[in-house]
């Protein structure tokens, strides 16, 4: 089948993928006309919850999940497997997005936030605001670019190096793609094309489970059987010293929910744009049920495909997967199976669930980063003095400005060449994320004020270099203790505790 996708002429293959960005193109004409800042912004606080439930899986998943998280399954943490050891994450996430629901969604909802971060401005002041928008910013940045990354490599190497396209060319046609369907409607577009792209995506996922199922004559209870005597089944470590260990990782996926989609403009702004809180809390639990199905899907499908890979001559070597010479453990299993030994349709069908992954987590980012940059560190809603055509330059101009830097920040992950993207953004939201976590938890769970002080950016900065070292030297300090994705609770915590010293213990008058 390599050879049957490699001998698609490159006018086919270009043409099949303008094909379906035109179809984004659509979309974004059809939701974009008589569009405005508000409806950029915040899809003028009319979206369908629905729509937004379904939309937000294809931008919490990405091109991570459709990519890395079925290449875990077969990988080893120590001499055993990974296995289903993932699923501990998602039951910290299904955990995580209650508390979303029910405590912050409320808490936006009361203060009609445009930005969720006006919430630490109102809480705190100017200082904390700016660093919240701050941290947010660098966070988004880097975490979209590393998803977006993933996909963008894959159809490098296993399509585009063969007709000669240079990486940096790839790269840049698909941010110039994002920018023409997302520049003018913003929010109000991407609700519509997010679930478009989540719709294919999912797609891909189920197309291939079947397929490989009915290949290797399997049924879901004999699929499972088999990856149990494989040792591929295994979700719970009871290692208390290990990174995977359960408690760390249901915590840790917990934290990581609450400050990546709780305190993040990108997963909000989806959600704030629904009409009223309760149709956004509907939108949120609705979410994450489907989120837990089609995690376990992704990792029944990982192991599939290793079931596949070894039905195929496929031999570990080691920590390596041996298939047609080449090591194909981690991200790019899926890509190999689907593109090598799969028949041409559901080849044709992976290279949709792709493209249809690397969207959502691009254009909804780079919306929303164009949304907090504007809003929270320009001021551009505060501006009266700039007309509504003025707003909408300086808005575009932020807009590409934020281009470039994901550019940029592509080019750095391709010289960085990680083979499994998904643990560095788990490890990456440790440390940008912990001092937003630090920032809300003060405000929410305390009635102490902060001074206007530069030192609240100050304490929100040494708290990830006081994780990078404990992180580091953890297993000498703490007799064998690995500290895996609860960095993100300690950097939260020490955040907290560097916010409390410098605070003061007085009445707030208008504290929400």
């Amino acid at each position: 089948m390599f050879i049957i996708i490699y001998c698609m002429s490159p006018v086919l293959l270009f043409s099949f993928v303008i094909g379906y960005f035109l179809l984004l193109l659509a979309v974004a004409y059809r939701t974009s006309r008589h569009s405005n800042n508000d409806s950029f912004f915040i899809g003028n606080r009319n979206s369908n919850w629905a729509l937004v439930a379904f939309g937000m899986i294809g931008t919490s998943l990405s091109g991570v999940t459709f990519v890395s998280v079925p290449g875990t399954v077969g990988d080893f943490s120590g001499v055993a497997h990974k296995a289903f050891g993932y699923f501990q994450v998602v039951i910290g996430y299904w955990l995580g997005y209650f508390v979303v629901a029910f405590i912050l969604l409320p808490l936006y909802y009361r203060l009609n936030l445009l930005s969720i971060y006006n919430y630490l401005q109102t809480r705190f002041g100017n200082t904390a605001y700016k660093t919240g928008a701050l941290f947010f910013i660098i966070s988004r940045s880097v975490g979209a670019t590393a998803r977006l990354y993933l996909v963008i490599n894959v159809l490098q190497i296993f399509i585009l190096d063969s007709i000669g396209v240079p990486f940096v060319i790839t790269a840049l046609v698909i941010l110039l793609m994002i920018l023409l369907y997302t520049f003018e409607g913003g929010v109000k577009t991407i609700v519509y094309t997010d679930t478009l792209q989540t719709s294919f995506m999912l797609l891909g996922l189920i197309v291939c489970v079947i397929y490989i199922m009915m290949h290797l004559d399997l049924s879901f209870s004999s699929s499972m059987r088999m990856l149990h005597a494989k040792g591929l089944t295994n979700i719970f470590n009871t290692d208390v010293n290990s990174k995977g260990f359960f408690l760390k990782q249901i915590i840790g996926g917990m934290f990581i929910t609450i400050a990546m989609t709780g305190l993040d403009q990108e997963m909000m702004q989806k959600n704030i744009s629904v009409k009223n809180l309760k149709d956004s809390k509907k939108n949120m639990i609705s979410f994450c049920m489907i989120l837990v199905v089609v995690n376990f899907l992704f990792l029944l499908l990982g192991g599939l495909l290793y079931l596949y890979a070894l039905n195929n001559n496929a031999v570990f070597q080691g920590h390596q997967l041996i298939l047609n010479g080449k090591n194909v453990i981690g991200d790019d299993l899926f890509p190999m199976i689907a593109l090598n030994y799969l028949p041409k349709t559901v080849s044709v069908i992976f290279i949709i669930g792709l493209i249809s992954a690397l969207f959502p987590s691009a254009d909804g980012a780079l919306t929303a980063l164009t949304s907090s940059f504007c809003i929270d560190i320009l001021g551009l809603k505060r501006r009266d003095d700039l007309g509504e055509q003025k707003k909408k330059r300086v808005r575009m101009a932020v807009h590409f400005t934020f281009a470039f830097i994901f550019f940029l920040l592509i080019l750095m992950f391709k010289a960085i060449n990680s083979k499994s993207i998904i643990n560095n953004i788990l490890d990456l939201a440790g440390y940008t994320y912990g001092p937003l976590l630090g920032l809300f938890a003060f405000g929410v769970f305390t009635k102490r004020k902060l001074p206007e002080t530069w030192m609240i950016t100050v304490i929100s900065l040494i708290a990830p270099v006081i994780c990078y070292v404990l992180s580091k030297y953890s297993s000498a300090l703490f007799g064998g203790y690995q500290i895996g994705i609860e960095l993100l609770l300690i950097n939260g915590i020490l955040t907290f505790t560097g916010l409390w010293a410098i605070s003061k213990n007085e009445l707030l008058h208008h504290a929400p």
